[in-house]
C-alpha cells in the first residue's frame, strides 16, 4: 500500500485537545496534529528550538489567539500562521470551541541561512533541498 489513512477522532488526545497523527500515519519528516480546543483552553507555552521544527497553525473552525513571543495574534477560521522554531508559542482559545490543524517539519535552510530555500540564488526556489510544487497544479 502506498498510503496510510487515519481518522483523528480515533487517536487518543493529549493535553485534553491534541490528536497527534504522526505516529499512526508513520510520518518521517512532517508532524501533523489536530487540536480540538474547548472554550477557554490554553496550550503550554513552548518552542521547537531543540528539534528545529517550524510550524504552521491553520485555524479551521472558530476563533482563537496564538501568542508568539508575547505577541497575541488573533485568528479566525481560514487563517494560517507560520512560526519559526525558536519562537515561543501558545494557543489561547476563546469562549467557544475552535479547531486547528498544526503542521511541523524541520526547517529548510539554504547555504546562506536565510531559510528561503533558494540556495542557487535564481529567485525561483530551485536550489537543493527545496519543496517541489509540480504535483499541486490546480
Amino acid at each position: 500500500m502506498s498510503y496510510r489513512k487515519v481518522n483523528y477522532e480515533e487517536v487518543d488526545q493529549v493535553s485534553s485537545a491534541m490528536h497527534v497523527l504522526s505516529d499512526p500515519l508513520e510520518t518521517e519528516q512532517v508532524g501533523v496534529t489536530v487540536a480540538r480546543c474547548d472554550p477557554d483552553w490554553k496550550s503550554k507555552p513552548h518552542d521547537h528550538t531543540d528539534n528545529d521544527h517550524e510550524e504552521v497553525y491553520v485555524l479551521i473552525e472558530g476563533e482563537a489567539t496564538v501568542v508568539v513571543d508575547d505577541d497575541p495574534v488573533a485568528m479566525e477560521a481560514g487563517d494560517a500562521l507560520w512560526i519559526p522554531p525558536e519562537s515561543t508559542r501558545q494557543i489561547r482559545n476563546g469562549d467557544t470551541e475552535s479547531a486547528f490543524v498544526l503542521v511541523s517539519a524541520p526547517s529548510l535552510r539554504d547555504d546562506d541561512g536565510d531559510g528561503n530555500g533558494d540556495s542557487d540564488g535564481d529567485g525561483n526556489g530551485s536550489g537543493n533541498g527545496d519543496w517541489l510544487l509540480s504535483g499541486f497544479a490546480g
